[in-house]
């Protein structure tokens, strides 16, 4: 039986011949040309101004809570069902995460939560699009503005989504992209910030390559600041996918709507919402099963796996892993919707080398497990 993967991108000879040419000619008067094509192209299609290219998402993410000045003492507000990555550099910077409810709808941050954890030390809030899922972008953008407080987009997984017909990446100060090789357009690794600030671009650049100035003497260093450069090859790769960009996020919407089609016949299940008025990117299709079932997500994984089916859990919440020590026992109490709505979820294979057949082979597996009839 053929192997269902659970994620892998769509590469083509266009992408080949691309990386061939940054491979013969990126080099010396042409060494940075495609990834400032991709950072100038990509932004543009979000509608910003600027486009940082950086080695992967997180990196993006810190450059920008650095370029805001985040530092020890401060906090930052974001949802407990995320990624670590959206945190990670919180921590690197010695900030303290605050934990928030996500909505039982869109399974997203929360504005009603992120109200009422805001602080005088609150510095910035970041929100996480989930799985392509958009939050209620114009009340978070409410509460930052009535706050004063810096909104940042985490639209790792949301290429391709809209919000009421804006883009995903348009929200906040700045939004963040991930290249992962598990996402609709990959460059193995690698992430993007766009942003419209003039200063905190100019910021941000500086920040990304040793403290230097462009106008400065060479080897010539203001500040102790990080490497996250991007390489021409990696950018050739991302800027031949976004060149696909249509047709790999159309592939994402149709798995959604397969799964969708299929399952529609099964009881007390949700999968990624379709917002009104807007458009989800469907990085990866979600299940989320009904208390009835009695069923958790690994329970579920496991039954799965005996069909040769793959699938990854939800993700936990931030809260209570090993990585964020004692957060548990403050933030179960007051994160409800997010412990129970993490525990019942899992993540359908999204590979971009899905056929129809595997995608019947998986709803039938779902069907099955949900029957109890699995070996």
């Amino acid at each position: 039986m053929e192997q269902i993967f659970m994620a892998g991108p769509w590469i083509t000879e266009h992408e080949i011949a691309v990386v061939e040419d940054a491979m013969r000619n990126g080099w010396y008067e042409h060494a940075y040309h495609y990834c400032e094509k991709f950072q100038k192209e990509f932004a543009a299609y979000h509608d910003r101004e600027y486009g940082i290219m950086t080695p992967n998402c997180t990196t993006a993410i810190h450059l920008l809570l650095t370029g805001l000045g985040i530092c020890q003492g401060d906090e930052v507000i974001m949802p407990e069902c995320t990624w670590i990555a959206t945190g990670a550099g919180v921590t690197y910077l010695g900030a303290t995460p605050v934990f928030c409810d996500i909505d039982s709808v869109n399974w997203c941050l929360d504005p009603e939560s992120v109200e009422k954890r805001i602080t005088s030390q609150t510095k910035a809030i970041v929100a996480v699009d989930l799985y392509g899922n958009m939050p209620l972008m114009d009340e978070m953008i409410e509460v930052a503005n009535r706050h004063g407080i810096p909104l940042i987009e985490d639209a790792a997984e949301a290429l391709g989504s809209t919000y009421k017909g804006i883009r995903a990446g348009k929200f906040g100060i700045g939004s963040v992209f991930s290249f992962h090789r598990t996402k609709t357009i990959t460059t193995g690794e690698g992430g993007m910030l766009v942003l419209d600030d003039d200063e905190l671009y100019e910021r941000c650049l500086f920040l990304r390559d040793h403290g230097r100035k462009p106008d400065g003497p060479v080897y010539y260093n203001y500040e102790v600041t990080y490497k996250y450069m991007p390489f021409n090859v990696q950018a050739a790769l991302g800027y031949a996918q976004f060149q696909r960009i249509d047709e790999l996020v159309g592939r994402k919407r149709e798995q959604l709507r397969m799964y969708r089609e299929r399952l529609s016949d099964v009881e007390d299940i949700e999968l990624n919402p379709e917002p009104e008025e807007g458009v989800n990117g469907a990085w990866i299709t979600a299940v989320l099963f009904g208390r009835s079932y009695n069923l958790t997500k690994q329970d579920a994984i496991d039954r799965l796996a005996q069909l040769g089916i793959p699938a990854r859990p939800f993700f936990y919440p931030l809260s209570s892993l090993p990585a964020y020590p004692g957060c548990r026992e403050k933030y179960e109490r007051l994160n409800p919707v997010a412990y129970d709505i993490c525990s019942r979820g899992i993540n359908l294979p999204g590979a971009a080398n899905l056929t129809e057949g595997q995608i019947d082979r998986v709803c039938e597996g779902i069907k099955t497990i949900l029957s109890h009839e699995t070996p």
